[in-house]
């Protein structure tokens, strides 16, 4: 046997560090707990813009505030899109070039299998909403709506739904939404800039590199002293947002680009000095997390969220829309369909196996959670169509309900799934006294108890 023409056997994901493992765990469970929050939020949006009250709420949205000679007099709901949204954008930065740094996506065995899926997600929920609008041309500025994916959301699923899922599964859906993220923030950028103005845009690149230069040259007494972030970076973050602001592409590009600054790891000569601490980047994530899942998103998703249906014979005419069917179909079909699909490919190709706790229904399961579209979504068709526009309001209204048939779909399929995986940890438990029975029934400590074969001891 020729052994030089045998593939190795390799696995996805290769996640096999305690370190790392336990550091997305964190991540999960904040996200989980911001997801939360971002429903809560839209909820309140969705039931206030529908109630007679709901003048008030768009007085609200529409009130407008800011310096008019630096192009800043922004409605609120502006100032969320744009302002509040650079936070995340900001920590999306930040784990983005953690993950290349220092996480699975440095190996780029471990990362084209997450990296493919991501563009694979991207790819055919565009194309399917291209199909089904192409006889309406003024409907395909809102091609690329249904192609990011809320991690806060589909987290917040998970960890309601998945408590016994593999930590694969978990840890190749935060994988894939990262790159989604990437993917996401390359199109605004490029697509949904409609002119720049080169001065502001140059302004705002070398501020952000000064920025970078500080974090980088002044990273541990950054780490160090956490008020010092905030009293000499923050401001100059503010100014390189301003700029990018001015020039024309969107302000949250600003945050990505910030975050990219960060270092993630300790220089050699400053290892002594940051006395085993994290590394800039996760101080950092740390620190503004917080400020990110409990205000700010929540904030945009309250501002974004609120659109007035008109009764019922507004749901008929949105669900009747191109728009609704066009969003719906590439959220919940084609994000599943594309994830799969390229996932099945790349692993063909590159003659890789799935990790062996995983199974292709879980991939589909990640899938139709991928289909949970909400921020980005959102902001998105903000950016496609006229504000207040009869396009803009069905295509948030179609956002909403494909996230949400997504979501429950996925929790009927995971939740399914989970019982499976549930049942198989309680058979492996550990029978401390030998009598054949798993302890953890003995200890009553799941309502699910041991159903012996025929024959056997109980």
């Amino acid at each position: 046997m020729n052994t030089a023409q045998t593939p190795p056997n390799r696995t996805f994901p290769r996640y096999g560090t305690f370190a790392e493992a336990k550091r997305i765990g964190a991540l999960l469970r904040k996200e989980a707990v911001g997801g939360m929050l971002l429903v809560g939020a839209a909820l309140i949006a969705i039931i206030w813009a529908n109630t007679p009250a709901a003048d008030a709420y768009f007085a609200l949205r529409d009130f407008k505030i800011g310096y008019e000679p630096w192009h800043l007099n922004l409605s609120l709901g502006a100032w969320a899109a744009d302002g509040l949204l650079a936070i995340f954008f900001f920590l999306v930065g930040l784990e983005l070039k953690r993950e290349f740094v220092a996480g699975d996506l440095r190996n780029f065995r471990t990362a084209i299998v997450p990296i493919a899926a991501a563009a694979g997600g991207v790819a055919a929920p565009a194309l399917i909403y291209a199909v089904i609008v192409w006889q309406q041309p003024a409907l395909l500025a809102g091609w690329a709506i249904p192609t990011a994916t809320d991690i806060a959301f589909a987290v917040a699923v998970l960890a309601i739904i998945g408590s016994h899922l593999p930590p694969a599964l978990r840890i190749f859906l935060l994988t894939l939404a990262v790159v989604d993220d990437l993917i996401a923030i390359s199109i605004i950028a490029v697509f949904y800039t409609d002119h720049i103005e080169i001065l502001p845009l140059l302004l705002a690149f070398a501020v952000i590199a000064a920025y970078g230069f500080i974090a980088q040259r002044y990273r541990v007494f950054f780490g160090l002293h956490p008020f010092a972030a905030w009293l000499i970076l923050l401001p100059i973050g503010v100014v390189a947002w301003a700029l990018m602001h001015a020039s024309g592409v969107h302000a949250t590009i600003a945050g990505v680009l910030l975050g990219f600054t960060i270092p993630v790891l300790h220089r050699r000569a400053d290892r002594e000095a940051a006395s085993g601490r994290p590394g800039l980047a996760e101080e950092f994530e740390h620190r503004f997390r917080p400020l990110s899942a409990g205000i700010a998103v929540p904030v945009f998703a309250f501002f974004a969220a609120g659109v007035s249906v008109g009764g019922a014979e507004g749901i008929r005419d949105a669900m009747t829309n191109p728009i609704t069917f066009a969003i719906v179909a590439a959220l919940v079909l084609g994000k599943p369909l594309g994830i799969v699909t390229t996932t099945w490919l790349t692993t063909k190709a590159l003659r890789t196996k799935l990790d062996p706790e995983l199974r292709w229904i879980d991939m589909v399961g990640v899938g139709l959670l991928a289909g949970i579209g909400f921020t980005v979504s959102l902001l998105v068709a903000e950016l496609s169509f006229p504000p207040g526009s009869v396009e803009q309001d069905t295509a948030k209204v179609a956002i909403l309900a494909a996230s949400v048939s997504a979501a429950v779909l996925a929790a009927i399929l995971l939740g399914t799934r989970n019982r499976r995986y549930r049942r198989i940890a309680l058979r492996d438990a550990v029978d401390a006294d030998a009598d054949g029975i798993p302890d953890v029934y003995q200890q009553g400590q799941d309502p699910d108890w041991f159903k012996p074969s025929p024959g056997s001891r109980r």
